[in-house]
């Protein structure tokens, strides 16, 4: 079951005895025990229907207890059990799990992990309850992500848009959801959301960034390469050195993968776990470089990395090991 589903369910009054929430990724926890703690119970019910236990503060016993109260003044309770992965004896909550009440809704928040498969409480959660099994997406599924959550809320857009938000910000639902409710804020009367937008209000540069420099490089435009490495030694928070060096290693490794795939597109973007937007580009910078140069230019990225922390270096500048590299990388 998806977050969506369960929360879907709740609006529609369909409830289950309890909730187990699980795995690596926080957003989608985080939103089912969001509603769940603000919308579940009126305000005037929560006062006594509404408990939020810890499990770092609390033990089992404190749990069963909680959940086996009645609702005062209200058709059902709600427990919340955050942090259950730091609960000490969590597994005794089974003989509860075995036969929970009906009028309680009990969630349990188990981040950064998930239960043992084979365990008997795991067999009891999917018999008995409802579980939700979270895990991150792939790099690749970030934009498409980002464009459906705009979407749910009313708007749209741009794919380019899109991919410079995810790219900027890395693998974080949590962040990208703020920024992108941010903007949403900011942008009362637009229908669709541009890279102008972007750049506005979230602080990324639509032409100066790791993604245009990777483009750049891609089609050895060196006078591009060479405006943007000019712009990030100027503003050194824009790109610092650490995020940019993994991120060109990472084009240049997927570049090399492309001598290797038989197939055409579709077979090529799931074989680098890239969005389908990239695909094309990818082909053409592999054209550009061919297996031998993108194979230096790894190699070359290897190098400088070692360079930028001190290893192999006498203490050039950022700026100008970037303009360094560049020059080697398109020679």
């Amino acid at each position: 079951m998806e977050y969506q589903d369960i929360i879907k369910d709740w609006k529609q009054n369909k409830f289950k005895a309890f909730y187990w929430l699980e795995g690596d990724e926080d957003f989608f926890i985080d939103q089912v025990v969001d509603y769940a703690e603000h919308n579940l119970l009126n305000e005037a019910e929560k006062g006594f229907n509404l408990t939020i236990l810890y499990g770092k503060d609390t033990d089992w016993s404190t749990v069963v207890n909680a959940c086996r109260r009645y609702p005062m003044f209200a058709e059902r309770q709600v427990v919340v059990l955050k942090e259950a992965q730091a609960m000490r004896d969590l597994l005794k909550l089974e003989a509860y799990l075995d036969n929970p009440l009906n009028s309680t809704v009990f969630v349990v928040a188990h981040k950064q992990g998930k239960i043992d498969g084979r365990s008997k409480m795991a067999k009891m959660i999917k018999d008995k309850g409802v579980l939700l099994s979270t895990k991150k997406l792939y790099d690749n599924q970030l934009p498409a992500w980002a464009e459906a959550y705009v979407s749910g809320r009313g708007l749209a857009i741009s794919q380019k848009a899109a991919i410079l938000l995810v790219d900027h910000i890395g693998n974080d639902l949590s962040r990208i959801a703020n920024e992108i409710d941010k903007l949403l804020v900011n942008l009362p009367d637009k229908k669709k959301i541009d890279e102008g937008d972007i750049e506005k209000y979230v602080g990324i540069s639509k032409e100066y960034n790791v993604f245009e420099l990777q483009n750049a490089l891609g089609t050895k435009n060196a006078a591009k390469v060479y405006k943007i490495i000019g712009y990030f030694a100027a503003n050194p928070k824009a790109a610092p050195l650490p995020m940019m060096l993994p991120a060109l290693y990472n084009y240049f490794a997927k570049m090399s993968l492309v001598f290797t795939i038989k197939g055409g597109e579709k077979e090529i973007a799931s074989a680098l776990g890239v969005h389908p937007f990239f695909v094309k580009d990818y082909i053409a910078a592999a054209r550009n470089y061919g297996p031998e140069a993108t194979d230096r230019a790894i190699l070359l990225l290897q190098q400088y990395n070692l360079r930028s922390i001190g290893i192999n270096d006498s203490g050039v500048e950022d700026g100008e090991l970037m303009k360094e590299l560049m020059y080697k990388i398109m020679a």
